[in-house]
């Protein structure tokens, strides 16, 4: 039984444990080597885009549409993704989704240099990755014991925030680098190198599953979808913890473009905002640390309530704020505030979903955050300009904390039907 504060049960040994178990070692070197590779390619799409001729209908607006392609299949294809996971080995699915994309990518020097290709590989791209991602996150619980999920989703957390600060960081460099060294197309082999290692290492991923023998004859997506559906609206702990995630991921989202606004407001360029992503970076990376080794010490405490509180504390100050350090600083509490909703969250969909509904689970998952994501980035903006950035700024400090408050008093309430 779950406490009332909807927090996972205590994580053990920590990092300690988790570090001397061989299956998770194997999957979380995997991950970081399918997530550098993601980040990465998308540099490349961008890098790739002045050797390419595009209509004349997308002649200013290829990097826009670049970016559509890339997330469009998240939107459509998600949740139907996460119903194959569950009928297919997943340990298969990380593999031969990993060897495709980079097989994908090495087709890139043999296509001709019209815009519409790399579109298209963009697009397909990421279909793949809609598989991989709720086999990855279905493929923890089966190598880590319920005790060690909190930690081991802490890491995983801290591993994908960390390879979206190096693979765009280090991005143009690397290819700039090995185009210099190796020539022509070297940038393509790169990624496609990256792609490759992953499934090698997801090949030697020891996972214990049994996977239907007669699998593809009993997938019936519409039934699947409607039997998900059905579980999340029963299961009420889990699309509860599925619609804090969704409400976590739009602030990020709509962070990013109000974040240019930010940077005027503290004496920083407009070019310079990622300085204030950046900060919100480091303060999750430092929140999922922390709940990783010392996650026991938390048990009992409502940690999404804290984290929804502190990040609409800081969303409600942060305009009033101009000094460049204090908005850093503010920043990165908002990042450590979101990891205490983010691990506790994910841990508990984790522990609460039966195996042969996760796939299902995180597909469907996958698609509400790629929606939550998508949609702020379209009405910021706007909504910046109509009402100006401090009425923007108060109402999602208000929605967020409004959301955190109701979210923690209905998982109370589902805990106490239960009890």
């Amino acid at each position: 039984m779950l406490p009332a504060s909807s927090s996972p049960p205590p994580s053990g040994s920590g990092f300690n444990a988790l570090f001397k178990n061989k299956s998770f070692l194997v999957l979380w070197c995997g991950q970081i080597l399918s997530q550098i590779a993601d980040k990465v390619f998308l540099v490349l799409l961008i890098t790739l885009l002045v050797d390419y001729r595009p209509p004349n209908a997308l002649k200013n607006s290829m990097n826009s549409a670049v970016m559509l392609a890339n997330t469009l299949p998240a939107i459509v294809f998600g949740s139907a993704a996460g119903i194959f996971v569950d009928r297919f080995s997943k340990k298969q699915i990380l593999f031969f989704s990993n060897f495709l994309r980079g097989l994908l990518i090495l087709c890139i020097p043999f296509l001709p240099k019209d815009f519409i290709f790399l579109l298209a590989i963009a697009f397909l791209e990421s279909i793949l990755t809609q598989f991989f991602a709720p086999a990855e996150l279905a493929a923890i619980p089966l190598v880590v014991p319920k005790q060690g999920l909190m930690t081991a989703n802490a890491l995983f957390t801290t591993t994908m925030l960390g390879s979206l600060i190096v693979g765009f960081a280090v991005g143009e460099p690397l290819f700039s680098f090995v185009k210099n060294f190796a020539g022509d197309y070297s940038q393509e082999i790169t990624v496609a190198f990256l792609y490759l290692s992953a499934s090698a290492v997801f090949y030697f991923l020891p996972l214990k599953e049994n996977p239907s023998a007669d699998a593809l004859a009993k997938v019936n997506p519409w039934h699947d979808f409607k039997e998900g559906l059905r579980y999340l609206k029963k299961n009420r702990l889990v699309s509860n913890a599925m619609l804090q995630l969704t409400v976590l991921y739009s602030v990020f989202a709509a962070l990013t473009i109000v974040a240019i606004n930010l940077a005027k407001d503290i004496g920083l360029k407009e070019n310079q905002f990622g300085f204030l992503l950046a900060a919100a970076g480091i303060g999750m990376v430092l929140g999922a640390g922390i709940l990783g080794h010392w996650g026991e010490r938390f048990h009992n405490k409502p940690l999404p309530l804290i984290g929804f509180l502190m990040m609409a504390f800081v969303l409600g100050v942060f305009t009033y704020t101009q000094d460049r350090w204090l908005a850093l600083t503010l920043s990165g509490i908002l990042g450590l505030g979101g990891s205490l909703i983010g691990v506790p969250m994910q841990t508990l969909i984790q522990q609460q979903t039966p195996e042969a509904m996760r796939g299902k689970v995180f597909g469907f998952q996958n698609n509400v955050v790629n929606i939550a994501l998508s949609l702020p980035l379209a009405i910021a903006g706007p909504l910046t300009d109509a009402v100006g950035l401090r009425v923007v700024m108060l109402g999602m400090s208000l929605v967020v904390a409004i959301a955190g408050i109701w979210a923690w008093l209905s998982t109370r309430k589902v805990l106490e039907d239960v009890i």
